[in-house]
């Protein structure tokens, strides 16, 4: 694959591994990645929005990226999509205290215009997102769920690998590639997608049924 969608290697700018430290749990890990410089989204965030919640938690929810009040705050889902997710986890019987909310993305992409130069959310490309993969990964082996939820297509790549799709794959309860016996995964779509969708009562319905199998896959 060539072009700007091409994979990062190392030495090309697009790869967080430098930025990790070589030991230590959750905080270690977002301490570092504070300062990561792996692809170029870092230049226009604010700040690294690193993973939030229980380092126990049995449940490990895997979104895009941080919006624009992620970033501005720093958090993980705090913003509409994050509110919305939270009262859908409430109402699938998923209790918030058990999970950790992370992104696939650790850096808000995003393009200004309009009066005020609004940041509008851009999508990351697969070379970002692969950059960013590092911390993803550590996150996965340090929390160590039973359960991962991804939510979207970007954060269904990152975990699932690019054969993803959510209208094919939502709502099943699947296997995390390359390891025997580890946690189960189940895709939704995102919340932001039921925000912005015509029939939003119907796509809220379908997110709780996906995390509904999610609880049960337990």
């Amino acid at each position: 694959m060539t072009g700007k969608d091409a994979p990062g290697r190392p030495g090309d700018g697009y790869d967080a591994r430098p930025y990790l430290p070589r030991r230590g749990g959750l905080e270690a890990h977002r301490r570092a990645a504070a300062s990561c410089q792996g692809c170029p989204l870092f230049a226009e965030a604010t700040a690294t929005v690193f993973g939030r919640g229980d380092p126990g938690a049995r449940f490990l929810v895997v979104g895009e990226q941080p919006g624009d009040q992620e970033d501005r705050k720093g958090q993980a889902f705090v913003g509409p999509a994050g509110r919305l997710l939270s009262k859908a986890l409430s109402e699938a019987g998923i209790d918030e205290e058990d999970v950790y909310l992370t992104n696939a993305v650790k850096h808000f992409k995003f393009t200004q215009s309009g009066p005020g130069k609004r940041r509008i959310h851009k999508a990351p490309s697969l070379r970002e997102m692969t950059a960013c993969r590092p911390w993803l990964e550590a996150e996965l082996r340090l929390v160590d769920p039973s359960v991962v939820v991804v939510l979207g297509a970007t954060a269904g790549k990152a975990v699932l690998g690019s054969g993803f799709r959510v209208g094919a794959d939502r709502g099943a309860v699947l296997s995390l590639p390359g390891t025997d016996g580890g946690p189960h995964v189940v895709a939704t779509l995102h919340p932001s997608a039921v925000l912005r969708a015509d029939d939003r009562e119907s796509a809220y319905a379908g997110l709780v049924a996906d995390l509904r199998v999610a609880a049960d896959a337990l």
